[in-house]
């Protein structure tokens, strides 16, 4: 083995750079999915990863038919939360439909309803199918909501009928919505959306990187130089981030122009600190390509830390309602942080000034998995 020099040589880790470009010029398919999935994914998962509920198709057994028991359930199928879909006459229609999943709830006006209405003692029944927790709750919502609205309705009529012109109401409340006041989930799911999308591509190319060397036998080869271990981690880097970083400018461009997600905050700062969050991701790559000892090694190291990332870093579920150790747990995925930054920049607003102890982190991440990659790499060259 060649002795190392004890400096870092800016020629050896240029040249480190300039093979490394090679590499990836003789792979386009590895280019293309660097460059051209994360879009894909942002358009499909964009799209798809929403809780709310919109045009749920619906049930309807009227047992009164009158016009009463109409513009009530007319009411359900005016809003865009549901469709009138199907007309039915029993529970059993009702259970056969939501057990083949034809419907995702069922409104049942009982016999008397419209006598009930004068009698201020109406009730209506609700059934809802309940095996998507988060889903069923929107639609009870929603339900609910309509429910109420058409209940004032009718009760102002009522009044108007009594000659009551205006209903005062003892208690009234004046709300504001602050960051998102339309609450849509698209401007909370796509900042979210392009940090996963992007830890997770950067993540499993880089991780490839240098078990690739060693499956063709050209590990050997870096061996017998004097490279050291740090120009050889930095020189792979390099390539990779420019790769990452112009992929990050595609998926967030598609974000901001196809979906309409307006970034409130600073650009350069969101760039800033995405960039920051792309060395992190490709030196936690780096690590898993130094630990494996071939590809498919690789493939299930990313992927035993891309799954848990997804579940407890705040991408899909909130943290705080979540067990002390598992909001531990999410502290040591860098994700989780950059999550924070995206959402804060792109909702929020906010600057450095608020997000200098999320900035701080994913730099002491960075920080530590270089050194361990380094340290790795170095043991396996002793």
């Amino acid at each position: 083995m060649s002795k190392r020099t004890s400096t870092f040589s800016l020629s050896r880790y240029i040249s480190i750079v300039k093979k490394e470009i090679i590499q990836i010029k003789k792979d386009p398919a590895s280019l293309a999915i660097a460059l051209v999935l994360p879009v894909m994914l942002l358009f499909l998962l964009g799209y798809a990863v929403s809780s709310e509920v919109e045009n749920m198709d619906i049930a309807i057994w009227d047992q009164n038919k009158t016009k009463e028991s109409r513009d009530l359930f007319q009411q359900y199928g005016n809003s865009h939360y549901f469709t009138t879909s199907y007309h039915v006459t029993s529970y059993e229609e009702v259970n056969h439909l939501l057990d083949n999943g034809k419907i995702g709830m069922a409104l049942v006006i009982p016999t008397n309803y419209s006598k009930q209405l004068i009698r201020n003692e109406a009730s209506i029944q609700i059934l809802v199918d309940g095996s998507d927790p988060n889903i069923a709750n929107t639609a009870l919502k929603n339900a609910s909501l309509i429910t109420q609205n058409k209940s004032l309705d009718i009760q102002k009529e009522q009044l108007n009928n009594q000659g009551v012109q205006e209903v005062s109401q003892p208690l009234k409340e004046e709300s504001r919505v602050f960051y998102n006041p339309d609450m849509d989930m698209m401007k909370f799911n796509i900042p979210g959306l392009i940090g996963l999308i992007m830890q997770e591509v950067i993540l499993i190319l880089t991780a490839f990187s240098l078990v690739r060397e060693k499956e063709r036998g050209t590990m050997e080869q870096l061996i017998v130089t004097p490279i050291k271990p740090s120009e050889l981690i930095l020189g792979k880097l390099t390539p990779y981030t420019v790769i990452g970083f112009i992929s990050f400018l595609f998926v967030l461009i598609a974000g901001v122009l196809w979906f309409g997600v307006p970034i409130q905050g600073s650009v350069p700062l969101l760039i800033l600190l995405s960039t920051l969050f792309l060395i992190t991701t490709l030196a936690m790559g780096i690590l898993v390509s130094t630990i494996a000892k071939n590809q498919l090694q690789a493939m299930q190291i990313a992927f035993a830390i891309i799954l848990p990332s997804v579940i407890i870093s705040g991408f899909v579920f909130p943290r705080e309602p979540m067990p002390i150790i598992i909001q531990a747990m999410g502290g040591f995925i860098p994700l989780t942080y950059f999550l924070e930054i995206l959402r804060g920049i792109f909702l929020k607003g906010i600057g450095i000034e608020e997000l200098w102890k999320q900035t701080l982190i994913l730099l002491t991440f960075t920080v530590i998995l270089c050194i361990a990659t380094t340290l790795s790499f170095k043991k396996r060259l002793e």
